[in-house]
């Protein structure tokens, strides 16, 4: 299975427990915060590929599924209770629902068109292009975006690579100068877009083709 393949796997499987796991609190794909960078910390030095940035992104999915393997916990990808306290040593602190909810949607329902082809001028799950996906996927959340990539990219705030957290709009110089393409950053270097290659697909910020192209990225929430 691909990188990617299993990229997609582990996000919708984990984005499936967000609401299958009633009454329970945990930190899961879309969260942010020193809690979370306390997370990845201790699984770094446990020595699973995950980097301590604070955003709870796909790699860091597959990093707390491995760990729980190892502990005999059921490996959801969650970090609740019992995963914390194998983790940590200590009891979890509480994580408030509403958190990061607005993220937590735009992430969840960002992997719902996987696969969607790629159509100039998409705005509807029939086909999307790149700024008309963004602009659907956050509409769903209750943010309202312009229609193109360079008009989002006006939007919001500046943000370096180094302060990306899930949600966050990533911009790429493509086809044109400037911002002419744009994707939703998922943490763990990895964002989503329809692309006109592949159309709605997750990919690294930092493979050789597009960290060539990549030029910033904007908060918008």
């Amino acid at each position: 299975m691909s990188k990617a393949m299993r990229i997609i796997f582990a996000v919708s499987m984990i984005l499936m427990c967000w609401f299958s796991v009633a009454g329970a609190s945990a930190f899961r794909v879309g969260d942010q915060g020193s809690d979370v960078a306390e997370i990845q910390g201790q699984l770094a030095n446990l020595g699973y590929d995950v980097t301590a940035d604070g955003a709870y992104g796909p790699a860091t999915v597959e990093a707390v599924k491995s760990f729980q393997m190892t502990q005999g916990i059921n490996a959801d990808g969650l970090v609740g209770p019992s995963t914390y306290a194998a983790l940590l040593g200590k009891s979890m602190p509480a994580v408030s629902s509403t958190t990061n909810s607005i993220a937590r949607r735009v992430v969840s329902d960002s992997m719902n068109y996987l696969g969607v082809p790629y159509v100039f001028g998409g705005t509807t799950p029939n086909g999307f292009d790149c700024s008309g996906y963004v602009r659907y996927v956050f509409a769903n959340a209750g943010v309202y975006l312009p229609r193109t990539a360079d008009a989002q990219y006006e939007v919001g705030y500046s943000v370096s690579t180094s302060e990306l957290v899930p949600g966050d709009l990533v911009f790429f110089s493509t086809y044109e100068p400037g911002p002419s393409h744009v994707g939703i950053y998922l943490g763990d270097g990895d964002f989503i877009n329809a692309s006109s290659s592949q159309g709605v697909s997750v990919a690294s910020l930092y493979s050789s083709y597009w960290g060539s192209c990549y030029i910033g990225a904007r908060r918008v929430m």
